[in-house]
């Protein structure tokens, strides 16, 4: 029996979140925190490369979570993601 991609990405995923779970969330907010920073910090094409990171990240985070959450929650999220790859090809696309 062949599984839907989303049975596939959420089974593949477990072990990584299962770490992410074991790790405290002050790491965890001290990476992210600390991505950004390149992100904003750095300079061309580093920034872009930085924020496609988080894109991806928030990404993967809000097809995990998409069924679970409400219609307000799901605009949200996807304001952040939409944000964060429009930063990401300002970072990226030069001049």
């Amino acid at each position: 029996m062949t599984l839907s991609f989303r049975s596939r990405v959420e089974h593949a995923s477990a072990a990584w979140v299962e770490r992410m779970n074991a790790v405290p969330r002050a790491v965890a907010l001290g990476v992210l925190v600390l991505v950004l920073a390149v992100g904003i910090l750095a300079p061309p094409p580093w920034s872009g490369i930085a924020f496609l990171l988080v894109t991806a990240f928030v990404g993967w985070l809000l097809f995990l979570t998409w069924q679970r959450l409400t219609l307000p929650e799901r605009l949200m999220r996807i304001a952040v993601l939409v944000l964060a790859l429009a930063v990401a090809i300002v970072g990226l696309v030069p001049g």
